[in-house]
């Protein structure tokens, strides 16, 4: 009888661990960041803030907000001037090595942290991103350059180069801002020497495993603002962008060769409800808290 009762006590405390564990486990998925150009992972004002909201109203659930360096300057000054396919393969291995990501997360980009999130998704598929959230990204890229959110120095050295020539390979692996510059003016110039936009958007060569790798991402939001002034064409947030040979006249997603020969397997999410596109009435990034509650938390907690 001693033995039986004890028996029975050792299960019963077993299944009390079992069922605590699952008590105080993180019931939403993890979120990962990436934060957009002149900010940084940890700025009390911007990414911070949002970092601790998210663990507010996620219980807690465990939140990366990517630093591309070693410190807070080193990550501001990287989202300018360190190359983007370096950014991509640092994150990649950071999230490879993270073992609270390890069964996958969501992921969360801000302007260009949005499509750097998708380059990620396209090259890096393991651990899986569920969901992506790309608020203000600029999956075609920009034509114009009205507002640098940077310092000074910062702003004056971005402009210079811009003024050496966004296509010229000094300019190209040196300013991140001209590896997703697209001149709908000059098409065959942009596909020849983009090193990062023209790639993941498949202009170059037809790489099957970004399409295959995209398309495991379970959703896709795009969030656009109506009143975007630093954003040149604020459509590009939706995927849109100017004909070619034209910077006036505008096509959308759906009317581009992406979505008509498919190359990134975006027709086929958008047919199975996998892609959604939001607008916020508001200049880049101003996303009143209500929006947050409406749109962004009910993505994340699945």
């Amino acid at each position: 009888h001693y033995f039986i009762q004890s028996n029975l006590r050792l299960r019963s405390m077993k299944l009390l661990i079992f069922i605590c564990a699952l008590g105080f486990s993180n019931a939403f998925t993890p979120v990962v960041l990436w934060h957009g150009m002149g900010d940084s992972c940890c700025n009390p004002l911007s990414m911070g803030s949002v970092k601790k909201l998210l663990e507010k109203e996620l219980s807690d659930t465990y939140v990366l907000s990517l630093k591309i360096g070693s410190s807070i300057i080193s990550d501001t000054l990287n989202g300018f001037f360190m190359d983007v396919n370096d950014q991509i393969d640092l994150v990649c291995n950071t999230i490879k090595n993270d073992t609270q990501l390890q069964n996958g997360y969501n992921a969360v980009g801000f302007s260009q942290g949005g499509q750097f999130l998708r380059g990620l998704a396209q090259r890096c598929p393991s651990p899986p991103m569920k969901n992506l959230i790309s608020v203000g990204g600029q999956h075609q890229g920009v034509f114009g350059f009205p507002h640098c959110p940077g310092s000074w120095f910062v702003c004056k050295e971005v402009s210079r180069l811009l003024d050496l020539g966004a296509y010229t390979d000094y300019v190209q692996s040196h300013l991140v801002q001209a590896q997703y510059w697209h001149d709908p003016l000059n098409k065959e110039k942009y596909v020849k020497h983009s090193k990062f936009l023209a790639d993941i958007n498949q202009e170059v060569t037809f790489n099957p495993e970004y399409k295959e790798n995209l398309m495991k991402v379970s959703n896709i939001t795009f969030i656009m603002f109506n009143r975007d002034t630093m954003v040149v064409p604020k459509e590009s947030e939706w995927f849109g962008f100017y004909k070619d040979g034209s910077d006036e006249d505008l096509i959308t997603l759906q009317e581009s060769d992406i979505w008509i020969a498919d190359k990134l397997g975006l027709k086929e999410m958008g047919s199975q409800g996998r892609l959604d596109f939001l607008k916020v009435d508001g200049d880049h990034l101003q996303m009143p808290t209500e929006f947050w509650y409406k749109e962004i938390f009910p993505r994340l907690r699945n």
